[in-house]
Order: C-alpha cells, then structure tokens, then sequence
C-alpha cells in the first residue's frame, strides 16, 4: 500500500489495525522500515507524485460541517450495506446447484455483462478515482459507477474469484461522495459544496468504516491530497461513519468470513491490565501462615472442619522463630506426607517445599503470572527485592482474576450521557424554584 499509493504512513497503521492490533516495537519498527524502503524505491522507479492527481479543492470545513456529518451517516450506512450485500451474494453462489469450480465463471459472466454496458467498472480504476476527485464526471455517471461498480466488485468476489477490494471500494465510494455534493447542490442551491472534497472524505470513511480501519484511511487520504484543509473533514467524516458501522454491524468487512468459519477475530488492541497493575496492589498482605515446627497432622487439623483457621487451596507459607520466610506447604504436600506419615508427624517445613518460587512487590502482575504459568504453581509469596526472607505478602489465582475483574468493571461502566441526563425523568430539576 505504501508503494502503491504513496502513502507510507498510512500503511504502516493499516497494517497495525488490520493484522497486527498492537502498537508495540516488534510490530512498528520492522513495519517501519519496510514501508520506507518500499516508498523510497517507488520514488526512484515512478517519481515522487501520489497515486492520484488532485487540483485545489474548497473543503470549507466551517460552511460545511453538517453536510460532512450527513455524509458520515450516509457512508456508515454505505459500509454496513456493502458488507452485508457481498456477503449475501456469496450466501446465494453457494445454493447455486452446481460445481463450485464453475462460481467464478458465473461472477465472471455478471461482470462482463455490466461491463459491456459500462466499461468505466472494469480495470483497477485509478484514472477514474482521480476524474471523481477533480470532479470531472457528471451526476448521471457518477451514479452509474456507484451502483455497478458496486455490483461488479460484489459478484467478483461473491463468486470466489481472487480479486481486489481497495482500489474497487475506493472508486464506488468516491463516486457516492460525489453523488452527495451534486445532489446537495441541486436542493440546496446556495450550498456550494465541492464535490472533490467529499468524493475524497467518502472514499475514506466508506473503506475505514467497512474494514475498522478509520485512523488508517484518515491518514491515507491526507497523504494522498498533502492538503491539510482536508484533515478536519477527513476526521469528522471518516469517525460518524465508524460509529455507524460499530453500531448496527459487529464484524467488519475482513473478518465476517471468518467468524462464519468459526475464528474469533479480535478487533481491537488495548494495553492489558496485568502489565498494569503491580503485585503490591492485589496481593494479600496478611496472607495465612505458620511456624517451622507445626507437624502436619496440626496443619491438617487446622485446615479442616467447619472451624477450620488456615486454607490450604493456594498454599500457606512457613515462617522461621524470627519471622524469616523458609517454604511453603500446599495441601497436596499434605497428602503426600500422610501418605508417608499417617501419623502426621512431620513437619510443614520437611513436608513443603523449601525453595519457594516468589514475587516481587514492584513487578507487575503478568510478570509474576507468567512465573506461575511456567512453574505450574497456582499461587506465590511476595518477598522484598532487598531480603528474600522476609514476606510482604502473598498472590494467588483469586488475585490475579480481582486484577482482572476491576478492569471488566471499569470498562462496563458507561456514562449515560448529557441526552440521557436531559431526557431522564426529574431532570428539569434545574429549572425548578426552590421551595
């Protein structure tokens, strides 16, 4: 994409919100000198202009802004009908009651019926986007290539053919952008709108919102025109569009096929809370403990009953006369020294394990799960980096998950918002005289 386009930092956050959903090094640095080395290869071998040619164009973002979100809800609506049309045509070449090896003749034969009457849908199209966006064409052709276009690119793929879709989408967005200001025009005659303008801000938003890509193709578009008039109505556009999508179409246009075939496709890329969060802030600092000359049959007794004083599920540590921490004992070493022992006699210190894996306080919490996960354990004791022996507290499963649970809970609380506050019942309290 970067070479093709021009555009090298739009592709590498394509990639990023595409492929990877991660922001880290590993993924950036090599992204970054891939698309560099691409670009500057495209420099020498086809020069430095973009992919395509755009004159001056009046984005008028002041004059314009609710125009620009109007479009934003047309293109969302836009995305989710060109995802849930290709899908469906798919759906339908599949109950066609022959070979598969013959779909893509068929999609074949659709297209080369639309192209005979139309010839601007065939081929990738470049030449066209760039007439739209120097609005070039007229109202009626713009139509035409919205609608087949649409048509042509959904039979292709619908039908399994290999085929494109970002060059395709582009030229049918772009045409509907244009659609948009000819018609605003025509019924609102001072409106004035540009029609190169939202041609480009639709051809973004259309492709951001069908691929949840939108931080991508606002990059893209404004690397492709070097305006930075175009940003704000890029931005506008492109995020009322996703908002759509998001809201009325829980998979995007890349991963539909996916989930049908079963694979969970994350969306997403966050910051997990476990390298958040440090030990210090969920680990029992009081943790359940016993001296070095308990036997086990104590422990045991201790341990059971409906009076019972100790838990031995997670382990409990053994502390030494001065308070050092020596191991710890976990109910299956319980069992094991009784089976050796019924007598019990044993000590906790003899029964445990003397060579306790532990935390650290200041690490973070999926630097010590990743120690439990490795060593097979459930559960560890959280000494001070400065004295091994002396035990600050105690982590466990029970508070890793309460790390995890508190992020659960904080992302599950949602502002109802300053409509919902109007709107809601007692709201005109503000309004009222005091008593």
């Amino acid at each position: 994409m970067a070479a093709t386009f021009n555009t090298p930092i739009a592709g590498v956050i394509l990639a990023i919100e595409l492929l990877l959903f991660e922001f880290r090094a590993r993924s950036f640095i090599p992204l970054v000198i891939a698309t560099t080395l691409a670009t500057s290869m495209r420099a020498v071998l086809l020069g430095q202009r973009s992919m395509f040619s755009m004159g001056n164009v009046n984005f008028d973002v002041l004059h314009g802004l609710p125009f620009y979100v109007l479009l934003g809800l047309v293109c969302g609506a836009a995305a989710i009908g060109f995802t849930k049309l290709l899908y469906w045509v798919e759906d339908q070449f599949d109950r066609i009651p022959v070979d598969d090896l013959w779909h893509p003749a068929v999609g074949a034969l659709a297209l080369g019926a639309i192209g005979f009457f139309i010839p601007r849908v065939l081929g990738v199209g470049y030449d066209t986007i760039s007439d739209i966006l120097n609005n070039n064409l007229t109202l009626k052709l713009l139509i035409l290539i919205a609608v087949f276009k649409t048509l042509a690119l959904v039979l292709s793929l619908g039908s399994g053919t290999s085929g494109g879709l970002l060059a395709p989408m582009f030229m049918s967005s772009a045409a509907l952008g244009g659609v948009f200001a000819m018609v605003v025009n025509h019924t609102i005659p001072g409106a004035h709108l540009s029609p190169g303008a939202y041609a480009l801000v639709a051809m973004a938003a259309v492709f951001g919102a069908a691929s949840r890509a939108t931080f991508a193709l606002i990059v893209f578009a404004f690397e492709i025109t070097g305006d930075y008039n175009a940003i704000l109505p890029l931005m506008l556009g492109c995020v009322i569009s996703e908002l759509i999508a998001l809201r009325y179409s829980k998979n995007s246009i890349m991963t539909e096929r996916l989930v049908k075939r079963g694979l969970a496709v994350p969306g997403e890329y966050e910051a997990s809370v476990l390298n958040m969060v440090r030990v210090d802030q969920v680990m029992r600092e009081k943790p359940d403990s016993i001296p070095q000359e308990t036997t086990v049959l104590e422990l045991a007794a201790a341990a059971s009953g409906p009076n019972a004083t100790i838990g031995l599920a997670d382990g409990v540590p053994i502390l030494g006369r001065d308070g050092k921490l020596l191991g710890v004992i976990t109910q299956g070493d319980v069992l094991r020294a009784l089976e050796q022992d019924p007598d019990g006699q044993i000590t906790v210190l003899e029964a445990g394990n003397a060579a306790p894996i532990v935390a650290y306080p200041d690490e973070v919490v999926a630097e010590a799960l990743g120690r439990m996960v490795q060593h097979s354990v459930g559960h560890l004791p959280v000494v001070s980096r400065q004295d091994a022996s002396r035990l600050v507290g105690y982590l466990d499963r029970a508070n890793v998950l309460d790390a995890w649970s508190r992020q659960i809970e904080e992302e599950g609380v949602r502002e109802s918002g300053w409509l919902a506050t109007w709107t809601a019942p007692g709201s005109a309290r503000w309004f009222r005289k005091k008593d």
